[in-house]
C-alpha cells in the first residue's frame, strides 16, 4: 500500500483531524489514535450498536488505539517517545495548546526532524479569532457558506453533511502526503495547517469570482443554480428529476428532448442572462411538460439525450444502487467479537495500490500493550496512563 512504510500519532477527536488520519490509514498508514482513558468523545455518540458507536466507526477504521494520560509526565514521556518514531503527527487542539502540554515547535524539532506536523483548527494559528473555539456550524456561518444556502427570501442555510470537518480534514490529508512528498527533497518535515472556515471559504471560489468581479453579494437561489438557467429539481408525474444543463448545448439537449426546444427561439429565453431573468416561467413551462411522465422515462430519456440528470434518492435507495455497489462504496467491517459494522468505503481508486480495509474499529486502549512493547514499555495497566 502506498503508505505502508509511513506511521502517524494521531491526537485528534471528533471529526476533521480523525477524517484526515482515517483518509492516511486507509492507504496504509499505520495510524496510532493516541486518546485519554474517558477515549474519544465520539465513542459515545450518535447510535451505539453492538457495544460501539458507528458514528466513531465511520471514521476511526483502520487504526490501532492508545490510552495515554498527557496530564501525567508519564503519559507525556510516552508520547515523546512515540513521536521519535513518527512520521506524522495530527492534533486538531485549538492553536497553542499542543505547546502548553510541553510540545512546542522547537521541541518537536528536537524530538524528530523529520516529523511532519498536521495541524486543524476552527480559524488557522494567525488572526484575531486564533483563540475562539469553532464548530462546524460556526464555520459554515462564518465562512460565508451559510448565507448562500437556502431559497431565496429564507434563512440562511446549513449543509446537513459536517461540511467544514470534512472538507478540513481532507485538505490536512491532502497537505500531509504533499508534506512528505517534500521531505524527500528539502530533507526535513514542515508543518501543516488547515482549517474549518479557510477550507470552506476556498469552496466558494466560482460564487466569490462573481463576487470579486462585481461586488454583488449573491443571492440565495435553492436548488436553482445561481448563474445558469434551467437548472435544478423540476417535477415528473411521480417525484422530482435534478436536471444540470451547464451550458447551451446542454440547454438544447434538454429542451428538445423533453419537447420545449421551441421555446429558445423567444426573445425571452434566446440567451442565458434572458432565461436567468425570466426563471420562474421557464420552470413553470419544464415543470407543466415534464408531470405527465414519469421519473423513470425522464431519466432514461434525458440520460440518452446526453444531458446530466438523475433521481433524488434517500440513503436506502443510494446504498442499495446497483452504481454505488459497483465501486465498493459500501462496507462491511467485521469486529473481533463477530459483530459487524457497516460504513461508507473507499471514494478514491488506485489501481496498483488501493485502499483496502486492514483492522477494524479499534476498541479503546486496545493496542496500547503492544504499542508501548515496540518502545520497550509495557504498561502494567493497560487502563491507565502509559
Amino acid at each position: 500500500m502506498p503508505l505502508s512504510d509511513i506511521r502517524v500519532v494521531d491526537l485528534t477527536r471528533i471529526l476533521a483531524g480523525p477524517f484526515c488520519s482515517q483518509l492516511l490509514a486507509d492507504m496504509g498508514a499505520e495510524v496510532i489514535k493516541v486518546e485519554t482513558p474517558s477515549g474519544d468523545p465520539v465513542r459515545d455518540q450518535g447510535v451505539v450498536k453492538h457495544g460501539v458507536s458507528w458514528y466513531f466507526a465511520q471514521f476511526n477504521r483502520n487504526k490501532r488505539s492508545v490510552v495515554l494520560d498527557l496530564y501525567t509526565d508519564e503519559g507525556k514521556e510516552t508520547l515523546a517517545r512515540l513521536i521519535e518514531t513518527a512520521d506524522i503527527l495530527v492534533e486538531n487542539y485549538r492553536p497553542g495548546v499542543l505547546a502548553k502540554m510541553g510540545f512546542d515547535h522547537s521541541r518537536l524539532d528536537r524530538l524528530n526532524p523529520n516529523l511532519i506536523v498536521t495541524s486543524i483548527n476552527g480559524y488557522g494559528s494567525t488572526g484575531p479569532y486564533v483563540d475562539r473555539p469553532s464548530f462546524d456550524f460556526i464555520a459554515q456561518a462564518m465562512s460565508g457558506f451559510m448565507s448562500v444556502n437556502g431559497a431565496d427570501g429564507g434563512d440562511p442555510m446549513r449543509a446537513a453533511p459536517p461540511m467544514s470537518d470534512l472538507i478540513a480534514g481532507l485538505y490536512a490529508a491532502f497537505g500531509t502526503v504533499t508534506a512528505l512528498h517534500a521531505r524527500g527533497r528539502i530533507g526535513k518535515g514542515q508543518r501543516v495547517e488547515s482549517s474549518l472556515t479557510g477550507g470552506l471559504i476556498s469552496m466558494l471560489g466560482y460564487l466569490s469570482a462573481e463576487y470579486f468581479a462585481t461586488g454583488a453579494i449573491p443571492k440565495r437561489t435553492g436548488n436553482d443554480h445561481p448563474i445558469v438557467a434551467p437548472y435544478g429539481l423540476f417535477r415528473a408525474s411521480d417525484g422530482m428529476v435534478a436536471v444540470a444543463p451547464s451550458n447551451d448545448a446542454f440547454v438544447v439537449r434538454f429542451l428538445d428532448c423533453i419537447g420545449l426546444g421551441q421555446l429558445l427561439e423567444r426573445p425571452d429565453y434566446a440567451t442565458n442572462e434572458r432565461r436567468m431573468q425570466n426563471r420562474p416561467a421557464l420552470n413553470q413551462a419544464i415543470n407543466e411538460t415534464m408531470e405527465k411522465e414519469t421519473v423513470d422515462h425522464w431519466i432514461a430519456a434525458i440520460n440518452k439525450a446526453g444531458c446530466p440528470c438523475g433521481r433524488v434518492m434517500n440513503l436506502e435507495e443510494v446504498f442499495s444502487d446497483p452504481q454505488v455497489l459497483s465501486q465498493d462504496l459500501v462496507l462491511d467491517v467485521e469486529q473481533p467479537d463477530g459483530s459487524t459494522i457497516r460504513m461508507t468505503g473507499f471514494p478514491v481508486k488506485l489501481s496498483d495500490t488501493p485502499a483496502r480495509l486492514r483492522r477494524p474499529v479499534p476498541a479503546l486502549g486496545a493496542d496500547t500493550e503492544a504499542v508501548l512493547a515496540s518502545l520497550g514499555t509495557v504498561s502494567e495497566d493497560r487502563g491507565e496512563s502509559a
